[in-house]
């Protein structure tokens, strides 16, 4: 079987804020979710957890290290940026999907997991990713059982662990999917046309195992992967439910995505949730990234929060069908726009995403923003350069007179960034600007996105953003 580049589009949500002591958190979690999640009046309104927040169902320890994201973030950025160039994958090892013995017993309404020898796939293990990422509660099976799942807008197959778990499985809150525990599930038979579509969805091919159930192979750029089934089944958000899902049923998943049970691909994709359920609630969703200390959503289709939104065109690109490209179109630092030319903003393919933390710019463009912020804060004392931040001052970012940075999109749509996303704090003593260079694809990271609103309005092509978003 050929091998195809593995996706690089990351991956999960990624963001690092200091979390509250968990203590004395019960009430304060129960009243930020208590309504959620439910459907308003045209959509499916679901709550989002950053992954140090003592609300989190998948909490990861508050004091991980800035340095690690970082790195993980500059793997991702690399691995991306090498997909949209095509240039070669990196090297792969193949990786059996074999059972070790046989799954008892069945639950009616379609094929289980009885294969003993499956496919070979090259693909490579990855070490555990040990950053925070978003999340939120996905429901599965009938009956349904619910699971703390990833959100991704650069992937597009939703996936989770499954029990028997063949290969390997990472650890996860709460126990594993059990297909033969699901009245309602079957996997895909890999004539089914949705087999096909697998190498669109994941980029890497499908495969077919002894008894004719469809493989999927789901890679990312830091090396970690998910191989499993390709299943249908009920999924459900609360009281909602829609039959019919299509998903991977993950048995061997290496490397992934701290103690979550997997990931909700929102990609442009006919695999993704938005496309999988946009013949119900349009295509269309909408997020907040909220910081450790607050809750924000996940909206599947129209959801009126009450904000005025600022639109972008979605770009056009022919480097990748699932992303979502848009245009930067200049920036300014305490109202004065930067010297560079207008035609190095849009010298790169820019996307937004939610799984990079650092916005990557065009090199001439950050070089003149690290100038600008620096001059703004000449009374802040400088600190050496930490891993791939080049400006940083003395002290936290709460505790210093910051510049205010806009963003300026294509169309008219402006972010005017706050203090927290425009300095970010790699420990207790330092905090830099929250930008890095690049000379391949340019990023609007999850750090600039936290607390607006953003809407994916894929219907009319555009991106919207508005301020306030999580509250």
């Amino acid at each position: 079987m050929g091998s195809l580049p593995l996706l690089a589009a990351c991956c999960s949500l990624l963001l690092t804020v200091a979390a509250p002591a968990r203590d004395s958190t019960t009430s304060v979690c129960a009243s930020q979710i208590g309504d959620f999640p439910h459907r308003n009046s045209s959509g499916l309104h679901l709550t989002l957890h950053h992954p140090q927040s003592p609300c989190s169902p998948a909490p990861l320890p508050s004091d991980l290290p800035f340095s690690t994201v970082l790195t993980h973030d500059d793997a991702r950025v690399a691995h991306l940026a090498s997909r949209l160039a095509a240039s070669d994958p990196p090297s792969r090892r193949p990786t059996s999907l074999r059972k070790q013995k046989k799954a008892a017993g069945g639950a009616s309404g379609g094929h289980h997991l009885d294969d003993d020898s499956l496919a070979s796939v090259p693909l490579s293990p990855g070490t555990s990713v040990g950053v925070g990422n978003y999340v939120t509660q996905l429901g599965l099976g009938t009956p349904s059982t619910s699971y703390a799942m990833v959100v991704d807008t650069g992937s597009s197959l939703t996936w989770l662990q499954c029990s028997p778990c063949v290969v390997s499985c990472h650890r996860q809150v709460g126990p594993l999917f059990d297909p033969r525990a699901s009245s309602t599930y079957t996997s895909v038979r890999c004539s089914a046309s949705q087999c096909d579509e697998l190498q669109a969805a994941t980029l890497n091919p499908s495969a077919c195992s002894a008894s004719n159930v469809c493989i999927y192979q789901a890679s990312y750029g830091d090396s970690s992967f998910s191989v499993g089934y390709l299943s249908t089944d009920t999924v459900s958000f609360g009281s909602t439910s829609y039959p019919s899902f299509y998903y991977g049923c993950g048995q061997d998943n290496e490397g992934l995505f701290g103690r979550s049970a997997g990931l909700i691909g929102l990609a442009r994709n006919k695999l993704s949730l938005l496309y999988q359920l946009a013949p119900s609630l349009g295509y269309s969703f909408s997020y907040c990234l909220p910081t450790a200390a607050s809750t924000g959503y996940l909206s599947i289709g129209p959801y009126n929060t009450g904000h005025y939104y600022s639109y972008t065109p979605m770009a056009s690109s022919s480097l990748d069908a699932s992303l979502y490209f848009i245009t930067l179109s200049g920036m300014s630092v305490g109202g004065s726009p930067l010297a560079v030319s207008p035609s190095e903003y849009s010298s790169l393919p820019t996307i937004i995403d939610s799984g990079t933390v650092i916005t990557r710019l065009p090199t001439a463009v950050h070089t003149a923003l690290s100038k600008a912020v620096a001059q703004a804060m000449a009374g802040a004392q400088r600190a050496p350069a930490f891993s791939i931040l080049d400006t940083c001052f003395e002290g936290q970012a709460s505790q210093l007179r910051v510049p205010t940075v806009v963003m300026a999109f294509a169309g008219g749509a402006s972010m005017k960034l706050t203090t927290r996303n425009v300095l970010i704090d790699v420990d207790d003593s330092t905090t830099c600007l929250a930008f890095a260079p690049t000379d391949s694809t340019a990023i609007i990271g999850n750090t600039q996105q936290q607390t607006f609103s953003v809407i994916y309005d894929v219907a009319q092509s555009r991106i919207g953003f508005s301020a306030g978003g999580c509250s």
